[in-house]
Formats: structure tokens, sequence, C-alpha cells
């Protein structure tokens, strides 16, 4: 079974910026996109971005201009660089990989970003 494992959280002034790693275990063959998430307390969990095989990017309203989704198919690793960082970004940001049907292979196991003002 693959794993996910996120790293390069922690805490930011608002303005800030953090790079988000994910790392998957092994190449995953059915893999289709990864994508980022984030649950906020008291929140559910929502999408961030997603990158798929292709290159084709999405991204939320909330982070479009500010955060850069990207990956390295060599490294199995899938990259958040998140600029212009804002107290409301503050959350447990989770990773994971997608199949063709977007249905999630595996999640990480989730990193906290916190904004202060």
């Amino acid at each position: 079974q693959v794993q996910l494992v996120e790293s390069g959280g922690g805490l930011v002034q608002a303005g800030g910026s953090l790079r988000l790693s994910c790392a998957a275990s092994r190449t995953i063959a059915s893999m289709y996109a990864w994508g980022w998430y984030r649950q906020a307390p008291g929140k559910q969990r929502e999408l961030v971005a997603t990158i798929t095989n292709s290159g084709r990017l999405n991204y939320a309203d909330s982070v479009k201009g500010r955060f850069i989704i990207s990956r390295d198919n060599a490294k199995n690793t899938v990259y958040l660089q998140m600029n212009s960082l804002k107290p409301e970004d503050t959350a447990v940001y989770y990773c994971n990989v997608q199949d063709i049907l977007l249905l999630v292979i595996a999640w990480g196991q989730g990193i906290q970003v916190t904004v202060t003002r």
C-alpha cells in the first residue's frame, strides 16, 4: 500500500510563505492526479489545488494567485508553494493521489499550517 508523507508545515506570519511537500513511497501506476486539501477547525475538508499527469491545474478561488501546485515525477513528490499567506489559510493540509475516476487512492497524514496576524 502506498504511503504519502507531507512535510514543510509550520508557523508563519501573515504575508509570509511556506512550501509543502508530499512524497509517495513508490510510483503509483494508476495515479491520475495529485491533490492538496485542507481542513480548518470546525470546518469540512476542502480542495486547495490539484494537478493531473498532463499538468492540468485546478485551484480553489481562495488561493488563486497565491498558491502554486507542482510535481516532480522522478521523486514521486508534489509541492504546494504558498505565498501571501493569510490567517484564514490556517488549517491541516492533506495531500492525496487520485485515479482516473478521481477516486482517492491514498491520503497523507496531514500537516499543520498556522498563519498568525
